[in-house]
């Protein structure tokens, strides 16, 4: 057969495939919005939720999760004949999270919107809420929501009241949370804050020392949904169990649990209660958590990065250039947007992995990107002498790798890995976006009943600081024993 003959029933075979499949498509079409309308197999609906926002959703001080959203999904699931299992996660990865079926609904103070009806599965409105407009001690110059416009407002991007001060003219200052924005207007580094009443007014009652005060109501009512992926089949169940605790009296008990009593300021502990309380589980998080995850990365990212830094040094161009691109991705990234990718978008590519391994994965293969660069210069720097030596004497060259240039290499070596495994202790911290509870988010999860997030952030820096400390002790062992063995 001639290869124009060859390559024309190769064009023939390949239109004759994509036909098929054009067709497959078609008969299969898209997936109806109403598909699969029923509750999870398993009885458990699983719920993301922050656990850090008082008075919706929060730890109190015996650990346990609570809060006026905890409490309805929980009545709701109830009489719909599940059990909850709550997943919890940072309100800026809440969507996310939920589009990568990492649960099945979310309750958290999610405010109905057209655009969230169009794209998501929402319930009926459970609560209605109105917002609050906080400036510093002594400042009257705001009367209502007209008075905000030209004005700087800190606000959580991702929550609706920042829409609500960026439609009232305000310059918008991202922050993390609603403490963070409390915190920087009492500081005088913006003016306003706009956000939920029922929070702002917890606030206040849990920290009489604020130096804040509500100066006006906003005009805008927020109503509150439960959210579900598009399709879910959710929704006509949930609100079936919504109906019936409104019909026999306990949503109106739970509304009135955290929403109909007297200001709670009795209950606030101390910082140093606070402190004590919580030192054994940051301790925890740290023993089972931040130490194992920073250890096994480090050990993988390791050997990804020798065989990068190798197959960097190779003579083979397209090893070389495989591990130039690998070392260009890694760097020229930010971290979270890898732990991001590893978690959220692979799901979408039928890769669901769970957030511990998903953590591993990603600090891996960013330890493997930096460090491959450590590892080759380490290696540049063995004289070439080296090589030719242990050639003479009839070594191949994985020989001579493994006991003479590695050896010598370690030497250079041990300082910018060891300053890399100090830095990847540290950037564990990121893992609580991806569903991680290590150190630093359970100092959020301790700190959310009082709003003192400053002390448990001291405390966790303590803990880090131990971490480090303790590495570079054992950084400087290394090298005390390497120069033993350097000529003098």
């Amino acid at each position: 057969m001639s290869s124009t003959a060859f390559a024309d029933g190769a064009r023939t075979l390949l239109r004759r495939l994509g036909v098929v499949v054009i067709a497959m498509l078609l008969v299969a079409g898209p997936v109806p919005a109403h598909a699969d309308p029923v509750l999870p197999v398993s009885g458990v609906l699983r719920v993301g939720t922050e656990g850090v926002y008082q008075v919706y959703s929060y730890h109190d001080e015996s650990g346990k999760l609570v809060g006026y959203d905890v409490e309805m999904i929980e009545a709701i699931a109830q009489k719909i004949g599940l059990r909850v299992e709550f997943v919890e996660t940072p309100w800026d990865s809440m969507f996310a999270a939920l589009e990568s079926n990492r649960f099945d609904l979310v309750a958290n103070q999610v405010t109905a919107s057209p655009e969230r009806a169009a794209k998501y599965d929402v319930s009926e409105p459970y609560l209605q809420t109105g917002g609050s407009i906080l400036v510093r001690e002594g400042d009257d110059s705001v009367k209502s929501l007209a008075d905000i416009r030209g004005r700087t407002a800190a606000q959580s991007i991702t929550s609706s009241w920042s829409g609500v001060a960026e439609k009232a003219g305000a310059r918008i200052e991202p922050v993390n949370s609603f403490t963070d924005a409390a915190n920087v207007l009492a500081q005088g580094r913006v003016d306003v804050v706009v956000n939920d009443t029922g929070v702002v007014r917890n606030y206040l009652a849990v920290t009489p020392g604020a130096k804040v005060k509500i100066a006006a109501e906003t005009p805008d009512k927020a109503q509150s949904v439960f959210a579900a992926r598009k399709g879910s089949g959710l929704m006509p169940e949930i609100n079936r169990g919504l109906a019936e605790i409104r019909a026999d009296g306990t949503a109106e008990r739970i509304s009135q649990k955290y929403f109909g009593t007297a200001p709670r300021a009795a209950e606030r502990s101390t910082t140093w209660d606070l402190v004590r309380r919580n030192l054994v589980p940051l301790l925890k998080a740290t023993v089972t958590m931040t130490i194992p995850l920073a250890a096994i990365t480090f050990v993988l990212g390791l050997a990804i990065a020798l065989a990068v830094a190798l197959a960097r040094m190779s003579a083979r161009r397209i090893l070389s250039a495989a591990a130039r691109v690998y070392i260009s991705v890694i760097r020229g990234t930010p971290l979270l947007v890898q732990l991001f990718i590893v978690f959220y978008a692979l799901p979408a590519l039928g890769v669901v992995i769970e957030p511990f391994p998903a953590a591993v994965i990603a600090l891996s293969l960013n330890v493997g990107g930096y460090a491959a660069e450590i590892i080759r210069a380490s290696i540049g720097a063995v004289p070439r002498g080296q090589w030719e030596a242990a050639t003479t004497i009839g070594m191949d060259y994985r020989t001579a790798l493994r006991r003479i240039i590695l050896p010598q290499a370690a030497r250079t070596a041990t300082p910018p890995l060891a300053n890399t495994l100090i830095s990847l202790v540290k950037d564990t911290s990121l893992c609580s976006a991806i569903l991680v509870t290590e150190l630093l988010r359970q100092a959020q999860i301790a700190a959310a009943p009082t709003f003192d997030f400053f002390a448990m952030y001291v405390v966790a820096a303590i803990y880090y600081w131990v971490i480090c400390q303790l590495l570079s002790v054992v950084q400087a062992s290394l090298e005390t024993r390497f120069e033993r063995y350097v000529a003098r």
